[in-house]
């Protein structure tokens, strides 16, 4: 999946009421960035680079494996196949999310 489709996806998955309560971005260098807010009501996501509470440093091709379910956020983090920067309890609540 491109990073459109990897927005597409994570919307879905979010949808109106995250649980979330912060603002969380997927930065995929390059590729762009997925951009979740989860303060607002309803929750939004777009490819928006804007500061986040929490950011999540990952390459697109583990994105798209996180959201295929082949790769679990701790095992990732834990693995080094992504970086977090910034409020890691945000972080810790992706789980719930993705």
């Amino acid at each position: 999946m491109n990073i459109e489709a990897c927005t597409e996806a994570i919307r879905t998955k979010v949808g109106a009421d995250s649980g979330l309560e912060a603002t969380l971005k997927f930065d995929c260098g390059d590729d762009g960035v997925v951009f979740i807010d989860g303060k607002s009501a309803p929750n939004s996501v777009s490819n928006s680079n804007l500061d986040a509470d929490c950011t999540v440093g990952i390459t697109l091709e583990n994105l798209n494996a996180m959201l295929a379910g082949d790769l679990e956020p701790a095992t990732g983090f834990m693995m080094g196949k992504l970086k977090v920067t910034g409020d890691m309890s945000v972080a810790m609540r992706l789980q719930r999310v993705i």
